[in-house]
């Protein structure tokens, strides 16, 4: 089993597990790994110590430019591991104590904001335009994007 530093075109750091390099290279390839935060499909495989040539002048900043450039994607600086976590909390606890109202978003917090149903805090999905519509309501929303893996079951 191999384990891979890893990182989106976002900046996310992430390890993934293979069972060879073949492994990894297939599944990049194939777009079937994605960020668990972002979900973006653009990986890229980071410098791991076992990895490291320490007798050569390259620096890791060199090695992590080269990577970058061999993508099409521009490469953002990476967030730091101590924000990923406090983000994924933050996101953990809207999830815990939100009710999902789906495609009606924008229907149910103008129900909500003009007393029309009850006072909660909820989630979903509203276009650019409802989003925009609300604001001008005075109705306030923030987008916030869920990472596909906390909007299912985890395995």
């Amino acid at each position: 089993m191999k384990v891979l530093n890893l990182r989106c075109a976002n900046g996310h750091a992430f390890e993934g597990w293979f069972d060879s390099e073949d492994d990894f290279l297939s599944q990049n390839g194939g777009q079937r790994i994605a960020c668990p935060l972002c979900s973006d499909a653009v990986i890229v495989r980071m410098p791991s110590a076992p990895r490291l040539n320490f007798g050569a002048k390259s620096t890791t900043a060199d090695t992590i430019a080269a990577d970058a450039s061999a993508t099409s994607a521009p490469m953002t600086a990476p967030m730091p591991a101590p924000m990923q976590d406090l983000w994924m909390q933050a996101v953990r606890h809207v999830m815990a104590n939100t009710e999902d109202v789906g495609t009606k978003f924008a229907e149910e917090a103008r129900r909500i904001h003009y007393g029309e149903s009850k006072q909660r805090g909820i989630r979903g999905q509203a276009t650019p335009r409802e989003r925009n519509a609300l604001l001008d309501e005075g109705i306030e929303v923030a987008a916030l994007p869920i990472p596909d893996a906390l909007k299912g079951t985890l395995q």
